[in-house]
């Protein structure tokens, strides 16, 4: 059973990379990260399922925080032009 969920997982990774370089928008191609980041969180609990290995589910952990931090930055980028904080950009005279 969860033979076949890894390989529902492999499939929908596989269509959430197409999407993630065929996007029409980079919006698109950020929410195909996302999505590939998630499954990738699920395909690590699933094979530490299937190995035996518990301690899978704090990489798995680990990973879906770095994913969500990494693309609210790269949203940030997008929207913004920068990453740091708007007093420091104030001071050195970039406008918003």
């Amino acid at each position: 059973m969860f033979t076949a969920a890894a390989i529902g997982l492999l499939v929908t990774m596989a269509t959430a990379l197409a999407r993630a370089f065929l996007g029409p928008t980079i919006y698109d191609r950020i929410l195909a990260v996302n999505v590939f980041g998630t499954k990738t969180v699920l395909m690590i609990a699933v094979v530490g399922f299937l190995t035996g290995r518990p301690e899978f589910l704090d990489v798995a952990l680990v990973y879906a925080l770095i994913n969500f931090i990494g693309v609210i930055a790269a949203l940030k980028v997008f929207k913004y032009g920068y990453l740091g904080s708007v007093e420091s950009n104030r001071e050195n005279g970039v406008r918003e």
